[in-house]
């Protein structure tokens, strides 16, 4: 095992939750969300949004944080000192190549995001849907750029984690994650001043009930709640190793997923006020199509549009950096524990293979036909990358998680993981409920819808 001072601790509880929630918001609140909310006929989907979050997530959030606390150690390490002798490890090692897999994707988008933040401040985007969405293609098809920009994220990932878990992570996430909250609210209040503002909010909080029990709605708000979170791939359970044994497991959890929900719903604050002033906008539009098509061409239109939009794509960008520092202190973590080695030869040599493995994602948009339209499969690369670690990685690391704290490690074992020091865990009947029969249930389902879709594709 390494050392403590290798390893490191959070040096305050408010910088593990601040790193933990940052950890959970990235692009998928920023775009994924509000998507989905479209795609799910408006606000019955946020209602049955948070159900799955406080009945589904937050279980397996305090479950990944109880593994990593109880073994000080990563993922790979950590099931392997609970069950030794065992092949549960395989579950840390699927949540190693899954933080690896979508950080050589995700750094890619979040490469576009810095470059459209010089975009949209210099004005650069301008005309219409056609002339726009023609730009964005263009931009990229530009391979070189597209790399180059990769390595800027992964560079700036890699310099935060030298500085260690307080120096670095903790120190960092304390500053972008209240600039963050603070450029959301400023984003919201504009977006709301907005003509057609009130149609978009209409659509963003009046509930369609009729949609309630619709199958598709229920699974995709499941699948949503779930992947916001950042579950099933490590990085809860390495964040949760450095925590403190005296430490609030269950105050912790809550603070996080109060703060990414939170976030999350700001993000529709802004969406839809803002998409609902295009005439023509359609509210399910999703993905890259929506943030770097849909949005500049508001922005464009707008008197100040250009501040407005430059500070729309430095949330983007700061969403997606305290996503990807989680993302990396997976791998990172993982060989300082299991492999003893220094943490700086560990960041700059995970570093540099993500961004190796990443290079196929950031060609494959235009710069290299094959890597655009894959044989047999007909998407590009960026595309199969995400479906295989968010589609299918994730909710089986998340199932697997449950299994083991339910029934391996056994509940009653977690419960008093959490009670040390007498710490009191209100709920613990309902939590050993959820994490045995729901939680597993649940998600189950996600991976068999996954598997349909993917099959009737």
């Amino acid at each position: 095992m390494a050392s403590t001072a290798e390893r490191g601790t959070w040096g305050s509880k408010a910088g593990f939750i601040l790193a933990a929630a940052g950890s959970a918001v990235g692009l998928g609140n920023i775009w994924g969300f509000p998507t989905q909310v479209g795609q799910g006929g408006g606000a019955v989907f946020v209602l049955v949004y948070l159900l799955c979050v406080l009945l589904i997530c937050l279980p397996i959030m305090m479950a990944e944080l109880m593994i990593g606390r109880h073994a000080q150690l990563a993922p790979v390490g950590s099931y392997a000192a609970i069950r030794p002798n065992t092949r549960w490890w395989l579950v840390g090692l699927l949540g190693v190549l899954a933080g690896t897999g979508i950080l050589s994707f995700y750094s890619v988008i979040a490469g576009w995001s810095v470059a459209y933040i010089w975009f949209a401040g210099t004005g650069a985007v301008t005309g219409d849907a056609e002339a726009v969405g023609a730009f964005f293609s263009d931009f990229t098809a530009n391979g070189p750029l597209s790399v180059g920009l990769t390595l800027v994220v992964l560079g700036a990932t890699a310099t935060v984690l030298l500085g260690g878990v307080q120096s670095g992570i903790e120190r960092v996430t304390k500053l972008m994650m209240p600039a963050l909250i603070a450029l959301l609210l400023v984003l919201a209040v504009r977006a709301t001043t907005l003509p057609g503002a009130a149609e978009g909010l209409a659509y963003y909080l009046r509930p369609d009930f009729s949609r309630l029990l619709d199958p598709m709605v229920l699974l995709a708000a499941l699948g949503q709640a779930f992947f916001s979170l950042s579950l099933g791939m490590g990085a809860m359970l390495t964040y949760g190793s450095y925590l403190s044994k005296r430490s609030s497991i269950v105050s912790a959890a809550c603070w996080v997923v109060l703060l990414d929900t939170s976030m999350a719903l700001l993000a529709g604050f802004i969406i839809f006020p803002s998409g609902f002033s295009i005439a023509g906008f359609d509210p399910s539009a999703s993905g890259p199509g929506l943030i770097f098509t849909v949005l500049p061409r508001l922005f464009a239109t707008l008197p100040g549009g250009q501040l407005f939009g430059a500070g729309f794509f430095v949330l983007l960008t700061m969403a997606a950096l305290t996503s990807t520092i989680s993302l990396l202190e997976v791998p990172v973590a993982h060989f300082i524990d299991v492999h003893r080695w220094p943490r700086r030869r560990a960041v700059l040599l995970v570093t540099t293979a993500v961004f190796l493995i990443a290079i196929p994602s950031a060609l494959g948009n235009g710069a290299v036909a094959t890597l655009g339209t894959l044989p047999g499969l007909g998407i590009d690369f960026l595309t199969v990358m995400a479906t295989v670690w968010n589609e299918f990685a994730l909710p089986i690391g998340g199932l697997l998680t449950a299994v083991f704290v339910g029934w391996i490690w056994r509940a009653d074992q977690a419960i008093t993981e959490v009670q040390l020091h007498g710490t009191a865990f209100p709920g613990q009947h309902v939590w050993s409920f959820l994490i045995r029969w729901v939680c597993p249930a649940a998600i189950a389902v996600i991976i068999g819808f996954a598997v349909y879709t993917v099959a009737s594709a």
